[in-house]
């Protein structure tokens, strides 16, 4: 029977003060001075400052870089170290390092070990953290609300349940390819064969292969472009479709189309209501905001309404939120409802810290928001704001420069796409009527009247380039175009 090896700590009383497993801490540290291979596997998870006892912790922190040089960690390599080490003078000084050496446990269960090593460390960060929340909700002196401190409390949380995590670290090929192949067979069942979420625009589709899981999709334009429109027709074309059943990996969850959370930082919940009713309806959304409808029409828009009240789109029309607000509200929503696409409605009313200038700032949201498609595991289509300098030029179709601090704007991103309407800018320069300018003023309309389009700056996953879309202004709708081929002016319902 092994000798029992004091504990190095406070007294028992103590030692109850926190959640911790003394016995499993030298375990793990006796596993290590045993059979130093073990500590490579111990390392992608297991820290210094995961031990309970701060002797511990130094002692593994130690023989790991002995270890990670190539030298060996033993009690005899060790004993200089901790000669004169005060803190274990009462256990008998560095003949400590011997006893655990000698009750090491089978190197086999020290993975074990060390979780329920890392697991203590991470429910004493648990009981810390309310602490903290507890005495920030009764400190009346400080500069944050109590809405900053929930937003900050969740923050913390989340941070800390995903710590909480064995994954990550190097993965062989074979694990990281299994996700690909799956998603690749996800693709291949769904209708339309996309590896994304449908947009709701077949075109639009082809070109980006759906929304992609992870990535941040910039969406940007002048004003009266009609970015917000588009934005709000693929929010809903995607809540529309939401259906749940059985995955292709036998889980249960979001099989097509997805639950959306729509944060507009410009427009009010009432407003995005109206435009999507309007669009659904057919009726234009001037008639419904002036009450100007015929009975046949109001009955039809109370019927859609309710039908749409059943649908997964959350609006959150809270101005100028932080990433850090945003990133907390779409964690709990994530948690409440679910979710699948996040559309924020536009970056540049994001708020950041304004100890940083313009450019820093905006580096800082767009990083941010890309930090929350991935640790969401959802696509993220941000708006974005044009500068000026498209109205200097003779060709107004954007171009990656013309993005408001592009620089930060274009590297975050995965996918960065504008909206053009030719027709706005047409519009305004029509020549003297009866003059052959105006005839062929005219034709020129003609090909573009109510046709809007897509530019795809930058994609990642495949080509950039444009497409064309049918764009109804009445009902603040974009649409496939009924022939690619024909770009004449089509025909309302």
């Amino acid at each position: 029977m092994s000798e029992q090896i004091p504990f190095p700590g406070d007294t028992e009383a103590s030692i109850r003060a926190l959640p911790n497993n003394i016995e499993a801490e030298q375990a793990v540290l006796g596993a290590i001075l045993v059979n130093n291979e073990v500590y490579d596997r111990l390392a992608a998870f297991l820290l210094p400052q995961h031990f309970y006892d701060p002797v511990h912790g130094r002692i593994y922190e130690i023989a790991g870089q002995r270890v990670t040089k190539g030298q060996i960690a033993s009690p005899i390599t060790l004993k200089p170290v901790f000669e004169n080490d005060e803190s274990l003078t009462p256990l008998g000084g560095a003949s400590y390092l011997l006893r655990l050496a000698d009750a090491a446990i089978s190197v086999f269960n020290v993975l074990d070990y060390g979780r329920q090593v890392y697991d203590m460390s991470i429910r004493r960060d648990l009981i810390r953290l309310g602490e903290d929340i507890a005495d920030g909700a009764g400190d009346f002196l400080g500069e944050a609300d109590a809405a900053d401190q929930i937003a900050e409390a969740e923050t913390r949380l989340y941070s800390l349940a995903e710590k909480g995590r064995f994954e990550g670290g190097v993965q062989s090929f074979a694990r990281s390819v299994k996700p690909a192949v799956e998603m690749a067979n996800a693709a291949y069942q769904r209708d339309g064969q996309l590896a994304g979420i449908s947009t709701g625009l077949r075109d639009l589709d082809a070109k980006l292969g759906g929304l992609h899981k992870s990535d941040l999709l910039i969406l940007a334009g002048r004003p009266s472009m009609g970015k917000t429109a588009l934005a709000t027709n693929i929010a809903f074309n995607v809540a529309k479709a939401y259906k749940q059943g059985e995955r292709s990996d036998g889980t249960f969850g979001t099989i097509d189309g997805g639950a959306v959370g729509f944060y507009s930082l410009e427009m009010s919940a009432e407003q995005l209501a109206t435009r999507i009713l309007a669009e659904q309806c057919e009726i234009s959304s001037e008639l419904i905001r002036k009450g100007e409808l015929e009975e046949a029409q109001f009955q039809k828009f109370v019927e859609v309404a309710r039908v749409l009240e059943t649908k997964p789109l959350f609006i959150d029309d809270t101005p100028a939120l932080s990433i850090g607000q945003l990133a907390a509200r779409a964690r709990r929503l994530k948690r409440q409802h679910g979710l699948d696409l996040i559309v924020v409605d536009y970056l540049q009313l994001v708020s950041g810290n304004s100890s940083e200038n313009r450019v820093q700032e905006i580096s800082a949201i767009t990083r941010g928001l890309k930090a929350i498609a991935k640790e969401l595991d959802i696509p993220v289509i941000a708006l974005s704001q044009l500068s000026r300098r498209v109205e200097d030029r003779e060709d107004k179709r954007p171009q990656l420069s013309d993005l408001r601090e592009s620089g930060s704007i274009e590297q975050d991103a995965d996918v960065v796409m504008f909206v053009y309407r030719e027709e706005y800018y047409l519009s305004r320069t029509e020549p003297r009527e009866g003059t052959q300018e105006h005839m062929e003023w005219q034709q020129a309309m003609d090909a573009v009247h109510n046709v809007g389009e897509v530019v795809i700056g930058k994609q990642r996953h495949g080509p950039i380039g444009i497409e064309k879309l049918q764009f109804t202004p009445q009902f603040t709708r974009f649409s496939d175009l009924a022939d690619p081929q024909r770009f004449a002016p089509a025909a309302f319902e």
